[in-house]
C-alpha cells in the first residue's frame, strides 16, 4: 500500500487526474474495508485536486447519510429529493453545477459552496452513494472533472 501522494501542483488538471488514479488504486490495493477506502479516497481527492469540501452520502434508512469526508462541517442527512446529492441520486447520473445559487432547491450547508460536482456508484441498479465535490469558486468543475470522477466512482462500485 503507499501511503503517500506525488502530484505535481504544476500539473494541469487531467494531468494531476491521470496521475492520481493510479497512485489510488495503489492506496486501496489489499485493503477490503469500504469506510477506510472512501477515506482515504476523499483524502486523496482533497489532497490532491484542492478542492474545497469532498466527501460522500451512502444510500443508507431511506435518505442519503454522510460518510468520511474532507473539509468544513457539513450536513448529516440529505432527502433522496433535495438538493443536488438528492438528485444525483434520484437521476442516477453526475450532476454538475456551476453556481449552486441558480440550482432550484440547493441545501446550502455551507455559504463558502460556489459551484459542485456529485458523481453517484451504482451497483446493480442501486445507488450505493454519491461523492459530493464542492469548490469556493464558481464554475469550477467541467467535463475533465466529470470524465475521470466517474472512473474513480467505477472504482468504488468495485468495492461492494
Amino acid at each position: 500500500m503507499a501511503e503517500s501522494l506525488l502530484i505535481d501542483a504544476t500539473l494541469s488538471k487531467e494531468e494531476k487526474y491521470k496521475t492520481l488514479l493510479p497512485q489510488i488504486k495503489a492506496l486501496v490495493t489489499g485493503e477490503t474495508d469500504l469506510i477506510a477506502n472512501i477515506s482515504n479516497l476523499v483524502a486523496a481527492l482533497k489532497q490532491a485536486m484542492g478542492f474545497f469540501w469532498v466527501g460522500v452520502y451512502f444510500n443508507k434508512e431511506g435518505q442519503l447519510v454522510l460518510g468520511p469526508f474532507q473539509g468544513p462541517v457539513a450536513c448529516t442527512r440529505i432527502p433522496y429529493h433535495k438538493g443536488v446529492c438528492g438528485a444525483c441520486y434520484t437521476q442516477q447520473q453526475t450532476m454538475v453545477v456551476p453556481d449552486v445559487e441558480a440550482f432550484p432547491g440547493h441545501i446550502a450547508c455551507s455559504s463558502d459552496s460556489k459551484s459542485e460536482i456529485v458523481v453517484p456508484v451504482i451497483k446493480n441498479g442501486e445507488v450505493k452513494l454519491v461523492l459530493d465535490i464542492d469548490s469556493d469558486k464558481i464554475n469550477d468543475f467541467d467535463e475533465t472533472d466529470q470524465k475521470y470522477l466517474e472512473q474513480l466512482m467505477e472504482l468504488v462500485a468495485s468495492w461492494y
